[in-house]
């Protein structure tokens, strides 16, 4: 039963698509819609010949009635208004209230803007100053970017001054974190720096790399490896790649690569900031600890 202050049933014009009209029931909009001047049939109205037959004997009825009501009315001496004397006429438009919303869903109150979950891998990355959950990225692994983008100084495109990325190994030859982690830099290394997926250079292609840190270290309570290198490019100041490998601690604990790219330049983050962003990793749902939980850092 529709409230006192919704309109009653009839086509209105679709609040979705102002140029036609939409059939209103009294309580919520139906899927029947119509341009406006057509035919005033109501929607029990578009089917066969039994459909029609109904219609008409239903019209029938309500004319009979309207003139039995009209006649009662002039024997009263009444003027066709409702009981309380106002004319009665169908709002302009019918109760936004009752129209669908196509309002997106807010938010879940439980969201974490200061953290970034990777549900396959099972673990939580923080978001740094000057960081952001990953938007408008071709890689579906990219999880955390540094905000906002600048043209790319060889190749015409848009490049980010970081990344991270995550991703299960697979393929490994054995549990050789650091071997692991050295050929996830690589591979990171040409396609951030040298070519990309789609055949451009951002910087002109790698001109040649050194190795300025490779150390076992706990991430997550669990014992992994960094490898991280100074990539030097044909164009720009270069930039760093970094590859952390370690057992994930859900499902079947594969292991992990968390991929660290950064520019080299002046307008870039500090390079600090990965190894704040891996030592603020953690299991998901976890607060870490465990395995691995008393390793520093080694050379």
């Amino acid at each position: 039963m529709s409230s006192p202050s919704a309109p009653p049933p009839g086509w209105y014009p679709d609040p979705k698509a102002p140029s036609t009209e939409r059939w209103w029931d009294g309580v919520s909009w139906t899927d029947h819609r119509r341009q406006p001047g057509a035919a005033p049939a109501a929607p029990g109205d578009f089917g066969g010949g039994r459909g029609r037959t109904v219609a008409l004997v239903v019209a029938g009825t309500a004319l009979v009635a309207a003139l039995v009501t009209g006649a009662v009315l002039v024997l009263n001496g009444g003027s066709g208004d409702d009981r309380a004397g106002r004319p009665r006429t169908a709002p302009s438009e019918p109760a936004q209230s009752s129209a669908p919303s196509t309002t997106a869903p807010a938010p879940s109150p439980t969201e974490d803007a200061d953290h970034v979950t990777d549900q396959l891998n099972g673990i939580t990355l923080p978001v740094v100053d000057g960081w952001q959950k990953a938007q408008n990225v071709a890689d579906d692994d990219v999880l955390l970017t540094t905000k906002g983008t600048y043209t790319c100084p060889y190749d015409d495109g848009i490049c980010r001054r970081g990344t991270v990325a995550t991703h299960t190994v697979t393929n490994a030859d054995g549990p050789d974190l650091k071997a692991l982690a050295a050929q996830d830099a690589s591979d990171a290394a040409d396609r951030v720096y040298d070519t990309d997926a789609v055949g451009r250079r951002p910087f002109g292609g790698i001109t040649g790399h050194r190795v300025v840190a490779a150390r076992q270290l706990a991430v997550a309570g669990r014992v992994g490896y960094l490898v991280r290198w100074k990539v030097r490019t044909t164009v720009g100041p270069g930039g760093y790649i970094q590859s952390v490998v370690f057992p994930s601690s859900a499902g079947s604990e594969s292991l992990v690569a968390v991929t660290g790219t950064l520019d080299a330049g002046d307008k870039a983050p500090p390079l600090t900031d990965l190894d704040t962003i891996v030592k603020g990793i953690r299991s998901a749902g976890e607060g870490g600890g465990g395995v691995g939980s008393s390793i520093g850092p080694t050379d």
